[in-house]
């Protein structure tokens, strides 16, 4: 399934909040983030009706295996990216946010070689 970088980002964000607490709620993601509480609600509607995520009536996220699939990637995609960045020397915050970037973009073909070299690396 195709999404957007935008919900790359939150459906990343829900997985690692997912990691950190017992629940996630849309106004947890907003505070992580730095959003407006509505922006999030709408970007949740999507996911939701995307098949990407399922809200509870007390309104607890949890990813669907689609968004877990696709969050899992963004995730890891992210990890590497930046550890790879940081050990050739660049400054841990400014690795993360051009990891942010790049694992969007980047090919699966292109991250696989990356994943390769960085596996030999150790």
């Amino acid at each position: 399934m195709h999404t957007n970088e935008s919900a790359e980002n939150y459906l990343e964000t829900i997985l690692v909040l997912s990691k950190r607490r017992p629940v996630v709620r849309a106004v947890d993601v907003a505070a992580e983030l730095d959003f407006k509480k509505s922006s999030v609600s709408v970007a949740m509607k999507k996911l939701r009706e995307g098949g990407q995520i399922q809200v509870s009536p007390e309104g607890y996220i949890t990813l669907t295996e689609s968004g877990r699939e696709i969050a899992g990637r963004i995730y890891e995609r992210h990890q590497l990216l930046s550890a790879w960045l940081v050990r050739l020397g660049v400054d841990p915050q400014v690795a993360a946010e051009d990891a942010c970037r790049i694992e969007h973009v980047i090919s699966a073909e292109s991250f696989e070689a990356l994943r390769r070299h960085a596996g030999k690396q150790g």
